[in-house]
């Protein structure tokens, strides 16, 4: 049993163009900015950008996010590296079945699942909760659950789950544009609110910049809630200061998670070697700049001392606390935009990464059927969006957001070294885009990400380890006996009839 065998990036390559299993290169580097910004404008920028600064580092939230961004930025930069030498569906997944092996290859996949699955079902309770927010702006009291044969059901991730599985199921390119469309309108409201806010900001309300670090107000001294780098240290939880900003730092990366979703689709992507670096690169930019100046605004309008008195803070928080409450209605749309091509592009990720662990046998070979006249993966596509709208509709998913972030660091910590042992083992290679500095992006970029994982609460470790135990059964119990690779170690060649079969 070979558990470290490797999967060349030229078979992996091969596999793409395998018969009834190909994807449609049909996106451009306008298609993956707006993706980009799509997934990572949603919810964040409406709450957890006031949450980080309420009860983490107040105004040095800002400093937050650019931390946040700078180590999304750097696991980018291997991201895209590896997007250009291979340029196929999987994301992390085929880029550690190339460097590091099967078995670390089949964690990382499991992983990137938890991630967009997690993302997915938890984005779309909140879209639900959000529109009956907008129901309540408009006097129509339409609450977001309702108990049917003594079953809580929260209708409104059903609907918008199925609506936007159809549409994926109907073509890459038409999601594409439903993206775009409901993208730009976001980042217009977006850019309303923050100029309108601008206009309420006091310049008082950001001194002192980096609060002193004090102990929260009400201490939780359960080992669940603390950040699991203070239950290793004994370190007594506390909130502003530094390590109010790498706290922050840690909640507000849920902000930047949609970029590995983007290269996910690298094998739907036009002249890829050029499109994926400026289409993800573009994105983070527009992100990054929209999260910083948002968090201006909301610091610079209201005390973070105010925003922490308030049970929930959020930018509408904000604005209530000014006396601008006709802001709440133009909020709410824009929230709920925001959250709804979050959903998609999370779906179509959540699809990517399951059909190309299936295409290589790691999980049953149908999963990885395109449609012939319109190349998607009809089938398992339909499945994710079934399994999402059973978690949101149906469970407290939210109790487990923090899951999002710890599946999204494990998969950045992987790439990263992947880039070392890609260059050193294929030093022939020549990626149109390359990672400067040799190896010490790459290594930093795995540093930062261990150290961002850290400070994420100890009970979320505790979920990690259980959903990695079951991932290993699940790969010895099937994955690694229906390997492709491990087919071909019996046979001594590649498994080329079943290429031609397409099965």
């Amino acid at each position: 049993m070979n558990l470290f065998r490797t999967k060349s990036i030229e078979q992996s390559i091969a596999d793409s163009g395998e018969k009834g299993r190909t994807l449609k290169r049909s996106l451009t580097t306008w298609d993956l900015m707006i993706m980009g910004v799509a997934v990572a404008v949603g919810a964040g920028i409406f709450s957890v950008g006031a949450q980080a600064a309420a009860f983490n580092a107040g105004p040095a939230v800002t400093i937050s996010f650019v931390l946040a961004a700078i180590t999304c930025a750097l696991a980018i930069m291997c991201y895209a590296e590896f997007a250009t030498a291979m340029p196929v569906a999987g994301s992390a997944y085929v880029f550690t079945y190339a460097t590091m092996g099967e078995l670390l290859a089949w964690i990382i996949g499991w992983n990137l699942i938890l991630e967009l699955l997690m993302a997915g079902a938890v984005i779309a309770k909140f879209w639900g909760v959000y529109l009956s927010d907008l129901f309540a702006v408009l006097n129509l009291d339409v609450p977001s659950q309702v108990n049917l044969l003594g079953i809580t059901v929260y209708w409104g991730p059903l609907i918008i789950v199925a609506i936007f599985t159809m549409i994926l199921v109907l073509g890459t390119k038409l999601s594409a544009r439903v993206n775009n469309i409901f993208t730009i309108i976001k980042i217009a409201i977006v850019l309303f609110v923050i100029v309108v806010g601008f206009f309420y900001i006091d310049g008082a309300n950001y001194t002192p910049f980096v609060p002193a670090s004090e102990a929260p107000a009400e201490l939780d001294s359960s080992w669940a809630s603390q950040p699991f780098l203070s239950f290793l240290s004994g370190a007594n939880p506390a909130m502003y200061g530094f390590t109010g900003i790498i706290s922050g730092a840690a909640l507000v990366f849920f902000a930047f998670i949609g970029f590995d979703v983007v290269a996910t689709s690298a094998e739907e992507v036009k002249n890829p070697q050029k499109t994926l670096p400026r289409g993800i690169f573009s994105g983070l930019a527009l992100v990054t700049v929209l999260y910083i100046l948002v968090t201006l605004a909301v610091t610079g309008m209201v005390s973070y001392q105010e925003l922490a008195a308030t049970e929930s803070p959020s930018l509408a928080t904000a604005f209530q606390l000014v006396g601008a409450d006709w802001a709440a209605g133009i909020i709410s749309v824009g929230s709920l935009i925001g959250l709804t091509t979050v959903i998609m592009v999370l779906l179509m990720g959540l699809a990517r990464v399951i059909f190309a662990m299936s295409r290589d046998g790691l999980m049953p070979r149908g999963l990885s059927r395109t449609s012939a006249k319109r190349s998607t993966p009809a089938r398992t596509q339909i499945l994710c969006g079934v399994v999402v709208a059973l978690l949101a509709g149906f469970t407290e998913v939210e109790l487990l957001a923090e899951m999002i972030n710890i599946g999204t660091l494990s998969a950045f910590v992987t790439v990263s070294l992947g880039i070392v042992v890609l260059r050193k083992k294929r030093p022939d290679l020549k990626p149109s885009f390359r990672v400067p500095f040799g190896k010490v992006i790459p290594i930093l970029s795995a540093i930062l990400c261990v150290y961002l994982m850290l400070n994420l609460a100890t009970v979320t470790w505790v979920f990690f380890g259980i959903w990695l135990v079951v991932g290993f059964a699940i790969y010895f119990a099937y994955g690694q006996r229906h390997s492709r690779l491990a087919a071909e170690d019996k046979t001594g060649e590649p498994v080329l009839e079943e290429l031609r079969a397409g099965k």
